[in-house]
């Protein structure tokens, strides 16, 4: 079984840290709101902890964060009051480990890189017998974390800040990541005793292994890889970490059978699914809530959030598909066209410069260049229904609501504000007016005109 396989019937509660303010990223959004792949970093992270198969989650928020407390709900959120260190933090939560753990797992709101395999991980570790796990990693440059001191039987013994550790500690390469496990029924007892004789006068959770170590306790550690772990304090930490998700998602959708061409120019949200044989070309941005069936193709600088694409069709180039957008099985969206919240079914056709908004078009109906479908009319939205064939010529303004019946023509330039019924035809325009001969005399009035002869 893998760790990731382990579910512990609610009898392992997460403590998730999410209180801080952000101060460095100069926001009034708290830090862990902030998106990385269209998802609020607390939200990657609440992923992770329940796919490691964790059945309880409380979130520590500051106060006044009653927007983050309404985002992570039904998570309970506990206040932390004063910021007095992590321990301090944890402790906020006393309520919620009070009620009974056989594990509890600390984690940051502001690591949304952490997988749901590192935190089973950790939680093995634990569950080997340990008081208190901690997860390690092995950073490139050691120097400024605190480093993780084995006894003999390769034990955690201690761990020691970057600032305090000797020449001989600052070789150490195993560092720390943060993260841990304790034993749910120690929990208390042991955060309890960790005080707060620092500098800084605050309750650091790293003291909770020194002390288990002298009360008898053993503690462990498990080990991750450093690309999860990457912290998010200022803008440019939120760059980083938002390449390092899309590297990660690239790399998932390519291996689950969809086509990149240039996967360094697209941009996918966390929930993005694209289905076997999927073509996706370069400069796509994927919004969240977005699904693309098999064998489909998204063309060059288009934009897709909350749509649905059905199988073997074809978006784009410069298409942009808005919340609710259906496309049916081998439908085409071409360039300059914008949909929303509309349906289009198996075959549809909309190919240039077109507004679809608030609308059902049926299978195999072409959608002329330059057609709106008007919606709006300063007061309330209206549909428009399209049946299946029908053709709409270019340039028609759909008025809605207004329904265009199955197999039915509209002209070219038309404004339909009347229902049209199965296979007629609408021409609603000014009809023309030609004057044979007239062109020269009209070009020569207006010359006069201009001289100022008439």
């Amino acid at each position: 079984m893998t760790t990731t396989d382990v579910r512990s019937e609610g009898r392992t509660l997460a403590v998730v840290l999410a209180a801080g303010e952000g101060t460095r990223m100069k926001s009034s959004l708290p830090k862990v709101m902030h998106r990385v792949a269209g998802r609020p970093m607390v939200g990657h992270v609440l992923d992770a902890v329940a796919a490691a198969g964790v059945g309880r989650v409380a979130v520590v928020v500051g106060p006044g964060m009653d927007g983050l407390a309404r985002w992570v709900a039904p998570h309970p959120t506990v206040v932390q009051v004063e910021r007095r260190g992590t321990a301090h933090a944890v402790l906020a939560a006393r309520a919620e480990i009070a009620a009974g753990a056989d594990d509890v797992v600390v984690v940051f709101g502001d690591t949304p890189l952490v997988s749901p395999a590192t935190i089973g991980r950790l939680l093995d570790e634990r569950r080997r017998g340990a008081a208190v796990a901690v997860l390690g990693f092995r950073p490139v440059d050691p120097g400024p974390y605190g480093r993780f001191v084995l006894d003999a039987e390769g034990g955690l013994l201690r761990i020691v800040e970057a600032r305090d550790a000797s020449t001989e500690e600052r070789r150490i390469g195993l560092c720390n990541a943060g993260l841990m496990a304790i034993d749910g029924g120690l929990a208390l007892d042991l955060l309890d005793r960790v005080g707060c004789d620092n500098a800084k006068g605050e309750y650091y959770l790293t003291d909770l292994v020194a002390v288990a170590r002298a009360a008898g306790l053993a503690c462990r550690f498990a080990e991750a890889p450093e690309a999860e772990l990457m912290g998010v304090n200022t803008r440019a930490d939120l760059a980083a970490a938002e390449a390092a998700m899309q590297d990660r998602l690239r790399r998932q959708a390519m291996a689950e059978g969809a086509t990149l061409v240039a996967p360094e120019t697209v941009y996918l949200a966390a929930d993005t699914r694209l289905g076997r044989d999927t073509v996706v070309h370069p400069h796509v941005v994927f919004g969240p809530g977005v699904v693309v069936g098999e064998g489909a193709e998204i063309r060059s600088f288009s934009q897709l959030e909350q749509a649905r694409v059905g199988a073997g069709a074809t978006v784009g180039p410069f298409a942009r598909l808005r919340p609710g957008t259906e496309l049916g099985e081998g439908a085409h969206v071409g360039n300059f066209v914008e949909i929303k919240a509309s349906t289009l079914g198996a075959g549809a056709k909309a190919n240039h410069l077109a507004y679809i908004g608030d609308a059902t078009i049926g299978a195999k109906a072409n959608i002329g260049a330059g057609t709106i479908t008007c919606n709006y009319d300063g007061f309330g939205k209206y549909r428009t229904e399209i049946g299946a064939g029908a053709f709409i010529g270019s340039n028609a303004a759909l008025v809605a609501p207004v329904t265009i019946g199955a197999g039915a023509i509209v002209g070219a330039g038309s404004v339909v504000t009347e229902s049209v019924p199965d296979d007629a035809i609408a021409i609603a325009r000014s009809r023309q007016s030609t004057k044979p001969g007239q062109a020269p005399a009209y070009r020569a009035l207006r010359r006069a005109r201009r001289e100022g002869k008439v």
